[in-house]
């Protein structure tokens, strides 16, 4: 298989299965073991750091579309894809859903944008950067929709760090090695010129 950054139907379905299976894995996967961490620690009242702790894992479908279709605006479609299978799996956030996998994938798109070439390389840069721009969009979006309006700087600036390293960690170096893996199996797959 070649990834390709031009929208034919090959590109199309493996965008759709990415976001088929992203959401499937977050409503399933993600979501539920989310509710268990967040009911055990509400005691304590560290409930938002787990919400920014898990972000990460939700921020996936992004750059996985961006690796297999390197185009512009790719990961915001993965994304948006995945929020929407989510969505209708049951996610206990609704129609909020929809609107974090538009902000997610949009935040994903930073570390590549507006370069193509930077969709093809696939670099750590772009991928750590892409990850770094989900946790701002999204923390912003969270910052309106979710009422951290309300809390004050100090948890603020800890829920934000929070956020950031579940991305770079989750959406950047989780996703960076598994792509590194399909680079071998490929490499693996090319015939030797010679």
């Amino acid at each position: 298989m070649t990834r390709s950054s031009h929208w034919h139907i090959q590109q199309i379905i493996l965008i759709t299965l990415i976001g088929i299976v992203c959401g499937v894995i977050y409503q399933y996967g993600v979501n539920s073991l989310y509710n268990v961490v967040r009911v055990a620690v509400a005691p304590t009242g560290l409930s938002p750091y787990v919400d920014n702790f898990f972000a990460g894992l939700w921020f996936i479908a992004a750059p996985l579309s961006m690796y297999f279709v390197p185009a512009i605006g790719s990961g915001t479609i993965g994304e948006t894809l995945a929020a929407i299978v989510e969505m209708f799996l049951g996610s206990q956030w609704g129609a909020f859903t929809l609107a974090y996998g538009i902000a997610q994938g949009a935040g994903n798109e930073f570390g590549f944008f507006p370069k193509t070439k930077k969709y093809q390389a696939f670099s750590w840069n772009s991928v750590l950067l892409g990850a770094i721009g989900a946790a701002v969009v999204s923390f912003i979006w969270d910052y309106f929709a979710s009422g951290y309006n309300h809390f004050g700087l100090l948890i603020l600036l800890g829920l934000f760090i929070t956020r950031i390293i579940s991305a770079l960690l989750f959406d950047g170096v989780m996703v960076k090695l598994i792509t590194l893996q399909f680079d071998g199996l490929w490499r693996q797959e090319t015939p030797a010129k010679g």
